[in-house]
């Protein structure tokens, strides 16, 4: 009996090790178009007949799924956590301005983004991950907790007065004030929202 075990275990280890061996090391996935948007502020200066600068938030936009709605589940996937606010490739901001987004200043260049949530649930901020580094490590955003964050900048959050079935991101301003931006991001019941200084020559 003992011998037959033995044999049978043999002859298991090497089924896995033929299959661990049948199995790529490597897989692929994606390379058709995904859903995506961006939102973009570009600033012209006229004098010139040229642009003066520019920064853009490109993002994958998730659906919002019925079993959020329940509080208890949404707040099991976010608080305490960095979520990867877009879906399939990071999501992006590009800025060749220097910008204040709720009260932190941020340099001209490419940031990664996430959205963070504070362990109470009652506080939100937009999380700044260091694509330089995070590219070198080949991170992916789905492996959001091993992103390294630079820093964060506060945001808002607001009663939604429609729901948002795809993440949207939006940045506005009045026309009498350019300079003062207004980003939001929007999906299901969530609102939140920050406000941006942007710095352009003239």
């Amino acid at each position: 009996m003992r011998i037959r075990l033995l044999v049978t275990g043999a002859m298991l280890f090497c089924w896995l090790q033929a299959t661990a061996q049948q199995r790529p090391k490597v897989v692929a996935e994606g390379g058709t178009p995904d859903d995506r948007a961006s939102a973009r502020v570009l600033y012209w200066n006229t004098q010139t007949n040229g642009p003066a600068g520019q920064f853009d938030i490109d993002y994958g936009r998730p659906v919002w799924k019925k079993e959020y709605d329940d509080s208890a589940r949404f707040d099991a996937m976010t608080k305490g956590k960095v979520w990867r606010m877009g879906s399939n490739y990071w999501t992006l901001l590009d800025t060749q301005l220097p910008l204040v987004i709720g009260g932190k200043k941020v340099p001209a260049g490419f940031y990664f983004l996430g959205l963070h949530r504070s362990t109470q649930g009652a506080e939100w901020s937009l999380a700044f991950i260091d694509a330089t580094r995070a590219r070198k490590e080949r991170l992916d955003a789905f492996l959001m907790e091993k992103a390294p964050v630079e820093f964060e900048a506060p945001m808002s959050i607001a009663q939604a007065e429609t729901r948002a079935e795809k993440l949207t991101i939006t940045l506005s301003y009045p026309k009498t004030d350019i300079n003062h931006v207004t980003l939001r991001v929007a999906w299901g019941n969530l609102l939140l929202s920050a406000p941006i200084e942007v710095s352009v020559p003239e």
